[in-house]
């Protein structure tokens, strides 16, 4: 232990008295590696035990082991998070969202273990998430420590963060340009050109970790065979209006099925029923099983057999009708299965489903207008460009979607229908649905930070870190001699009537009974009398923004603060500007 302590106050000393800017290139080299290697860890843990758990599965027949793996993997993580870890193991992307947003960008120590643990167990037994998410978080978490071991500043913080999830998104995609633009789209929210080469190196280091040991091959492999056609620019609008239906459509059901689950009382019921509707949709529809890469590499070759692979439809596989319906239930239902999922007690992420769901969707545009005559397009094309129209309006991240999509497929020649799927999709999409599925109850409850940076600084701001209690309260049983001994003792002209149980009843100004405070003859006025109910008044759980609009409408300089309708104090315009200022400082800080 002393040998472990001596070590850290040797890295510390050190990283004192490195300049800033090369400690920053140090560490993103540093984190570039660790994010890398976490990824190598995670996929290999997953692809041992799936082949461990499907290798000897036939395609030609139902295995009803599909329709029970995912639930046994969810109970394993519901027991590990609860009974063994016993903390909360948040979403991926958006736990390092709140932490830059509430926690000055410090992750708890348990994500450096927690999500590779969880989210293996899920993915591995088949629950329909992907590992990006978590992947991104537990390389954040190592990132977020070593920071805080290192004593940075919040800016250098956050910067670090970006350094590590551009790591883990570069490392198991394999696509360090796109990790890059992942970490300046969603996660730094105001890059500075001094983080920019650290950045740079983050993700390279990343992506050369992820070759030594998994390969320089593309995720997934796509031969270019029929390049653009100016005569297909409509049908490629098209596919951008309908994946971002498809869009709405998952970010909708994530939310509603979040909703719903939250209704049942305990972990067992969300467990009970999750796991059988998983169970049910995946006997079904086996593919949608786990992530889904298989299924997503058959239909960029333009084939759609996997459909009826491993199902009680696999009779029917030479007809183009039944296949084309079973497709729709697959790119319908997967949305579902993803959302049962993480409400059941599952760990994962985002990304994968919604690429399995993209390329799903493009495969069957293509197909349907095939199938009517309206056209004869190459599918293939369409499953690709799919990816980046789904990804662009589900993440509401256009820019990583073209690029991502683009690296991972090799499909650099789509470029231009890439760029024009993503951008309709991502457009519609943010009209009908402004947040994004990362960023939409976050928001909800004030805690995401956006790139406006007046909003970004009020979002890490609260109002429990404001509330001041230095008022001297009158019992709303007092009388006007009881409030005069009370005013000749304080230092505030504001005094809030409340009683021992905290009820609040109102507020009196000093200025407001100044003209009858020497007056003996009123001394038994009641306060109830004197008092009035502000109509502006701050609530424990507001977000700032909130606050300062109250502030603004009601032009008071002090506004009382209430939480579950009990007093707890006030809040001043000073203080909140004071706080501000500071904030801002931090924020911008080089």
């Amino acid at each position: 232990m002393k040998r472990k302590r001596r070590f850290f106050d040797t890295l510390l000393i050190l990283s004192r008295k490195i300049a800033p800017n090369q400690l920053m290139i140090l560490l993103s080299i540093v984190i570039g590696f660790l994010g890398g290697m976490v990824a190598v860890i995670m996929k290999n843990i997953v692809y041992y035990l799936r082949q461990l758990l499907t290798g000897g599965f036939s395609i030609d027949y139902s295995n009803i082991q599909y329709a029970i793996y995912p639930a046994i993997g969810i109970l394993l993580t519901i027991i590990f998070v609860k009974y063994i870890l016993r903390h909360e193991v948040r979403d991926g992307i958006p736990n390092v969202l709140y932490a830059i947003s509430k926690q000055r960008g410090i992750i708890k120590k348990h994500n450096m273990f927690s999500s590779i643990i969880s989210s293996a167990l899920t993915v591995s037994f088949g629950g329909s998430v992907g590992l990006e998410g978590p992947t991104v978080v537990t390389g954040a978490a190592y990132g977020s420590n070593l920071a805080k071991m290192l004593g940075l500043n919040y800016k250098q913080v956050v910067s670090v963060l970006g350094f590590a999830s551009a790591a883990a998104m570069s490392a198991i995609f394999k696509a360090p340009i796109a990790a890059i633009v992942f970490a300046l789209e969603v996660i730094l929210f105001d890059m500075t050109m001094t983080a920019l080469v650290p950045l740079l190196l983050s993700s390279i280091v990343a992506a050369l970790t992820s070759y030594f040991f998994l390969g320089q091959d593309v995720l997934y492999p796509f031969e270019v065979k029929y390049h653009f056609d100016m005569a297909e620019t409509i049908y490629y609008i098209g596919l951008g209006i309908f994946t971002a239906i498809v869009s709405v459509y998952f970010i909708k059901t994530y939310v509603f099925t979040g909703k719903l689950f939250d209704r049942l009382k305990g972990w067992g019921w969300k467990f009970l029923i999750g796991g059988v509707a998983l169970g049910l949709l995946i006997f079904l529809l086996p593919s949608l099983y786990g992530e889904g890469y298989e299924d997503i590499n058959e239909a960029l070759r333009g084939n759609m057999s996997f459909v009826f692979h491993e199902s009680m439809f696999y009779g029917f596989r030479d007809n183009i009708t039944i296949g084309l319906i079973l497709l729709f239930g697959i790119l319908v239902l997967k949305v579902v299965a993803t959302s049962i999922t993480f409400r059941a007690g599952g760990v994962g992420g985002i990304f994968a489903p919604t690429l399995f769901i993209g390329a799903m969707a493009g495969l069957f545009f293509a197909q349907v207008l095939n199938h009517l005559g309206v056209t004869n397009i190459p599918v293939s094309n369409y499953a690709l460009v799919g990816m980046a129209g789904l990804l662009a309006g589900v993440v509401h991240a256009p820019l990583t979607a073209i690029f991502l999509i683009a690296e991972i497929t090799g499909g650099y020649e789509l470029f231009l229908p890439i760029m024009l799927v993503a951008t309709i999709s991502y457009g519609i999409t943010h009209l009908l649905s402004p947040k994004s599925i990362y960023t939409i109850q976050l928001a909800n409850r004030g805690e995401h930070i956006t790139h406006n940076k007046d909003q970004a600084v009020l979002t890490m701001m609260d109002v429990s870190g404001l509330v001041e209690h230095n008022f001297s309260i009158v019992r709303p049983d007092a009388t006007l001699r009881d409030l005069v001994k009370i005013i000749a003792d304080s230092t505030r002209n504001i005094f809030p009537v409340v009683d021992e149980e905290q009820n609040f009843y109102g507020i009196i100004f000093l200025d407001q009974i100044r003209h009858i405070m020497f007056k003996p003859e009123l001394y038994d006025t009641s306060v109830r009398d004197l008092l009035f109910m502000p109509s502006n008044v701050v609530n424990w759980n507001d977000d700032m923004e909130t606050v300062a609009s109250k502030f603004q409408k009601s032009g008071k300089y002090n506004l009382v603060v209430l939480k579950d309708g009990k007093y707890e104090g006030f809040v001043s315009r000073a203080n909140v500007f004071s706080k501000y200022r500071q904030l801002l400082k931090d924020f911008s800080e080089e």
